[in-house]
């Protein structure tokens, strides 16, 4: 999946400022109350979001200067630093989340043209430069949700929705253990399939309830499934 990550740019802002608004309206307790991330308080998630930021502004010195400038120092730093940090006062953490995006939008605005066709390093592998905005909103989105604030799966802007989910079948495609589905969205025709399509069922439903199943967000209560029967059993997403 590719598209030039400048047309992301104001869906990023704008997915940063619903962030922000949220996090400054979290008080202590607030902060230290559970996440739907097992073991997370809402202070680790906000800690790993401004900490991904900085992540991926590595990633984008990276590929501006050609240096092998990796996302993390080890996976063992990332970790520390999310358990360091969750337990600040909310001023703090929405202070970092701030200033980690501001470093984020100068980073993305310090790429040349030719940048963007590099590959760097994330967590996971290889990936083109070209997807590291998109990145960035992805994160921001899931994990906004997952600070279990009232923000869900169905506040997803649309055209997020339908990326995210098309994103999550593409990988589900070349997994073994992903069941066989073809997934349809409503108000399209468009069908994304993954296994053998003539063993698999239908599911039908807006796509942001489809992308929130798929990725451990949702239950997909709301899901139609024809022929009548369960939602499959997808594999963990990431």
């Amino acid at each position: 999946m590719t598209a030039d990550p400048l047309l992301l740019t104001g869906d990023l802002d704008d997915a940063t400022a619903r962030l922000l608004h949220t996090a400054a309206a979290l008080d202590t307790s607030g902060v230290a109350a559970p996440s739907l991330l097992p073991g997370w308080t809402r202070g680790h998630v906000l800690t790993h979001l401004a900490r991904n930021a900085d992540g991926f502004v590595n990633l984008l010195t990276a590929a501006r200067t050609g240096e092998p400038i990796p996302m993390y120092a080890s996976a063992a730093t990332r970790d520390a630093d999310i358990s360091a940090g969750a337990s600040r006062p909310p001023a703090a953490h929405l202070d970092d989340l701030r200033r980690s995006a501001e470093r984020f939008t100068e980073a993305v605005a310090a790429m040349p043209v030719e940048a963007w066709a590099a590959t760097v390093q994330t967590r996971r592998g290889p990936w083109p430069a070209a997807m590291l905005v998109w990145g960035r909103l992805r994160e921001i989105e899931v994990h906004h949700v997952d600070l279990a604030t009232g923000y869900r799966p169905a506040d997803w802007p649309e055209a997020f929705a339908q990326r995210l989910l098309h994103e999550v079948t593409t990988g589900l495609s070349g997994r073994p253990d992903a069941p066989a589905m073809v997934l349809r969205f409503d108000g399209s025709h468009h069908e994304l399939v993954v296994g053998d399509r003539g063993a698999a069922p239908t599911i039908t439903g807006p796509a942001s309830e489809l992308a929130a199943w798929l990725t451990g967000r949702g239950a997909g209560e709301t899901l139609a499934v024809t022929p009548d029967g369960p939602l499959p059993n997808p594999p963990e997403w990431m």
